[in-house]
Order: C-alpha cells, then sequence, then structure tokens
C-alpha cells in the first residue's frame, strides 16, 4: 500500500497498515479501525533519552512484551579510526581520546602501549608517568561509573541517584582539569610516558577526593542495594549466563556478574597493575542488579589503587614522566605561560637557545613526528566496560597505517536482543543501561 506521511515523501511498505501519528491520540487514530494487528514495531531512539546516546532500538511488541529486538547504530559515526592514518602518532591521541568520552584515559592508553610496544621501549617508560597513568585511569574508572549508575537511576525514576552521581563525577573532573588542563578529551597520556608533571598540590587534592568519596559512596549503597522498588526492577532483568557472554564476546561488569572474575588487571596486568594491592569484583546473578552492585564495589577498589598511586607519586617528587630519547618524547619538559595557554618564555628562549640543530630538531618533531618500526601491535586493557584494545599497524612511517580499535561498547551491545526479548518495554530500558554503551566508542 501506499501512505503519504506528513513530513516526507511516498513511501511503500511490504506489508500490514501504516499508521503516521504526529501527536494525537491513539484511540483516534484507530477509530474504526476493528482489524488492527497487536504487533507493533516501534523505534525507540536514535534521539530517546534512555539509549544512552544516538542508539536506535527497533522493537517488535505485542502489547507490552518485547518479542524482537535489534540495535540501529551508526548515528555518532565520526571516522576517527580513519582521520588517524593521517595524522601522525602523538596527534592520534588526540582522535582516539574522544572515541568513548567518559572513559578518554583509557582510549588513550590502549593506542599508546600500542605504539610503545611497536616502538620496543615498553621497558623504558620512567615510573612516574606508569603511576600516574594508573592513576588517571581508576580515577577515570571512577567518573565513568558514576555516570553509568546516575543515568541508569534516573532512567528508573530515581532522580537522586542521578543527582549525586554526576555531584561526585564533577569532582573527578576537577581533578582532570587540575592534572592535565582539561575535564575530558585529554590527549594527556602520550608514546613514551604523559605530557606534563603532576602540578603543585594534586596529591593533596586527590587524597582530599579520596577521603570525601569514602563518606559519599555509603550513599548510593543506602539509596539502592536494599530499596525494594530498586531492586524490583532490576533483579532478573536483562539475563544473561556466562555460556552467553562467552559466545558473544562480551567482558567487563556484564561478565563478572556471571561469577567469573575475569579482569584483564589481574589476568594480563599492565602498566605495573601486579604490583597494587586490590581485588576484582564478581556476582552471582547474571543480572542488571549483579551489573550495578559490581560496578559500585569496584569504584572502592579504584580508591584503593588511587591511594597507593598518590603514595608512590610521593616519592617520586622530581622524576621524569617522560622517556629520555629525545626522538621520541615530546614536548619534553612543557612549561606553561602564565596565561595558561602557551609555553612560558623561559621555555622558549631554552628550545630556541640551545643550538640550531636541537631547534631544527625539535620543529621536525613536532611538524612531522617520529617513525615506528613496521609491524603491527595489540595491548588489551580492563576499561570501566570490558576489554579495550588497539590494533595499531605500522608501514614504517610517521603515522599509522592503520588504527582499528576493539571498543567493549560495540561488542557489548550484541547482548541487548538477548537480554530484551521475552522481557517488557520498561525492562529494556534497564538492561541498556546495565550494559552501559557509549555510542562515541561504537561508532567511532
Amino acid at each position: 500500500m501506499t501512505t503519504q506521511d506528513l513530513y516526507a515523501g511516498t513511501a511503500d511498505t511490504a506489508e500490514g497498515k501504516v499508521f503516521t501519528v504526529t501527536g494525537q491520540d491513539w484511540d483516534s487514530i484507530t477509530q474504526g479501525l476493528d482489524d488492527v494487528e497487536e504487533r507493533i514495531v516501534v523505534n525507540m531512539g536514535p534521539q530517546h533519552p534512555s539509549t544512552h546516546g544516538v542508539l536506535r532500538l527497533i522493537l517488535e511488541l505485542e502489547g507490552e512484551t518485547v518479542t524482537e529486538a535489534r540495535c540501529g547504530i551508526g548515528y555518532l559515526h565520526t571516522g576517527i579510526e580513519k582521520n588517524m592514518e593521517y595524522r601522525s602518532w602523538v596527534q592520534g591521541v588526540t582522535f582516539c581520546t574522544r572515541m568513548d568520552y567518559l572513559a578518554p584515559f583509557f582510549n588513550e592508553m590502549t593506542y599508546v602501549l600500542g605504539v610503545e610496544k611497536l616502538l620496543g621501549i615498553e621497558e623504558d617508560i620512567p615510573e612516574k608517568a606508569q603511576v600516574m597513568r594508573v592513576l588517571l585511569m581508576e580515577l577515570n574508572r571512577i567518573s565513568s561509573h558514576l555516570v553509568c549508575i546516575a543515568t541508569g537511576g534516573m532512567e528508573i525514576g530515581a532522580l537522586t541517584v542521578m543527582t549525586i552521581g554526576f555531584r561526585e563525577r564533577e569532582l573527578v573532573l576537577d581533578l582532570f582539569e587540575l592534572i592535565t588542563g582539561l575535564r575530558m578529551n585529554h590527549a594527556f597520556i602520550r608514546p613514551g610516558g604523559v605530557s606534563q608533571d603532576l602540578p603543585p598540590g594534586a596529591l593533596d587534592e586527590i587524597r582530599s577526593f579520596v577521603a570525601l568519596m569514602k563518606k559519599r559512596l555509603p550513599e548510593y549503597a543506602d539509596l539502592c542495594n536494599a530499596n525494594p522498588i530498586f531492586r524490583g526492577r532490576l533483579e532478573g532483568v536483562g539475563h544473561l549466563d556466562l555460556a552467553g557472554c562467552l559466545a558473544l564476546g562480551l567482558t567487563g561488569p556484564v561478565l563478572r556478574s556471571t561469577g567469573y572474575p575475569w579482569d584483564l588487571r589481574k589476568t594480563q596486568p599492565y602498566s605495573g597493575y601486579e604490583t597494587y594491592d586490590f581485588d576484582v569484583q564478581t556476582w552471582d546473578t547474571s543480572d542488571s542488579y549483579g551489573r550495578f552492585r559490581i560496578r559500585l564495589a569496584e569504584m572502592w577498589e579504584s580508591l584503593k589503587i588511587v591511594e597507593q598511586a598518590a603514595d608512590r607519586l610521593a616519592n617520586l617528587d622530581g622524576a621524569p614522566v617522560m622517556v629520555a630519547d629525545k626522538k621520541i618524547a615530546w614536548p619534553s619538559q612543557l612549561a606553561i605561560g602564565s596565561d595558561g595557554m602557551g609555553n612560558s618564555l623561559d621555555h622558549i628562549r631554552h628550545i630556541m637557545g640551545e643550538s640550531m640543530e636541537a631547534l631544527i630538531h625539535h620543529f621536525k618533531l613536532v611538524t612531522e613526528g617520529f617513525r615506528v618500526p613496521p609491524g603491527q601491535a595489540y595491548v588489551p586493557i580492563e576499561s570501566p566496560r570490558g576489554e579495550l584494545g588497539a590494533h595499531v599497524v605500522s608501514d614504517g612511517g610517521t603515522r599509522p597505517f592503520r588504527a582499528h580499535f576493539r571498543d567493549p561498547s560495540f561488542t557489548n551491545l550484541q547482548a541487548t536482543s538477548v537480554m530484551s526479548e521475552g522481557g517488557m518495554v520498561a525492562d529494556v530500558i534497564v538492561a541498556i543501561a546495565s550494559i552501559d554503551p557509549v555510542m562515541g566508542g561504537v561508532d567511532r
């Protein structure tokens, strides 16, 4: 049949009746139609407050029951991976940090570890840079989990959880701004180390944050853990057992909610994680409630790691944060100007006054970049959502031949249909929230 859409051209449909709804009551639309099918297909998103970004869900319903659920992705496509092929190895950090925008340090970290593996400098990274990386990632894990719990609470009507979640996240972003100069999209972790040392007073601020979070985190437990309404909405919803997770390649809290303690920080340690004291959090219910409890418990573990990292940094005052090889390290010992934006005059005088050869080298390093030996590398890390890895390929040039990311949000979204079909429409929202997808990471 042919139907006229008020906002588009004529369209042909393969079967069934099409109703063009422009705001009126459903009863008035179907008035006089006795043969209306009970089965209906609904688009949830891509502009929808409960789909965690521009995610489109195509739901087939019978009444309130979901009989089929499919994901429609690609609405946030940025072409980041392709763009990285036209930038230097260091500039690539500026692109990949924008993928999963709730966990930018993890995007930077997996890419940088891949580049360092190709360069063969994994053992040369200064200890202080490694500790700073761990510190920033664990703070980032806390901020990411806070957003997941806050938005998930908002979607089921727990507005207090939302407001306090973003309240605490703001404190983490303040720390990021203090350390890196930016609240997000930092490009702070660079091949060879990190771009700058900690500013004065940073460790005191970090310790104050940890002390405050130890008082604030119990509020989430008080509001949610034994709350009968909260548990009623989450328990048994979005169920997926261990066999299902393994078949689909799911990782992170979704996998650990089945009781399987798979965490790359323990199973395949990187950046010295094997030297930190923390526990892998699991649950045994394989449902949305278990994933919530895991994220809550993981924030406590992250605080433990942050405390240990802060203690180590206190003993590394003045230590280098970038490899000694001047052919790779830039901008080495960067000094910010008094306006907080450009290089300081002393820094410029140092570069320009050293020698003409040093100035030429600095210019080529910044404009052209360093060369990376031919080869390919894949180094996975444990992001807040699961295994995040960068497959980096070099042809021996000054920019990546190919960079492709294994983003956990993309892989975990496969579980949408399994978790949703057979349940209610309201449970789709809870299931998606428990997966915690970030569409910037899915579409890249």
